[in-house]
């Protein structure tokens, strides 16, 4: 059982590793130009598991002129959507305040958008190795966390594997 256990792990390993350095993310932080992709999810209500992992391809997208959320929602609403469609938090904002902090073991960056009337901040800890934690705050809804990694976008707005 052991063995099955460590097979396991290492096979679930490559999944959260990453090939970055300090000098790498410092970069792509400043530059506004990256992507984190989200790899499991932690909601205070909805799975009964503390975190779940995401089989579908969301992510959090960074630019110097816009940010782009596709990520899933499972949680308490205070209120009903509009639209039932649009459960998710899935938005773009060209209007937002953007503060990136050096810590001890990355970066602390709160995002505030300021053309959207759900989200009052996202806030994303990358550590120096690519690692990340995207934690959204919403006026309606109870927050919502996610892990993932940084992947920086190359010229053309694709994701740079």
């Amino acid at each position: 059982m052991r063995y099955l256990l460590s097979i396991m792990l290492l096979w679930s390993a490559p999944a959260f590793a990453q090939n970055m350095d300090a000098a790498t993310v410092k970069r792509i932080v400043e530059g506004k130009n990256y992507v984190v992709q989200a790899q499991m999810v932690t909601s205070r209500y909805g799975p009964p598991t503390p975190g779940r992992s995401l089989t579908s391809d969301y992510d959090f997208t960074v630019t110097p002129d816009s940010i782009i959320s596709y990520l899933p929602y499972f949680g308490r609403a205070y209120t009903a959507p509009t639209n039932p469609a649009n459960s998710g938090i899935m938005f773009t904002s060209t209007q937002y305040d953007y503060t990136a902090k050096k810590s001890k073991k990355g970066w602390e960056i709160t995002i505030r958008p300021k053309d959207n009337r759900d989200i009052q901040a996202v806030f994303l800890d990358i550590s120096d190795s690519g690692n990340s934690q995207i934690r959204v705050n919403s006026y309606n809804r109870e927050s919502i966390s996610f892990s993932g990694t940084l992947v920086e976008r190359d010229n053309n707005g694709k994701k740079a594997f």
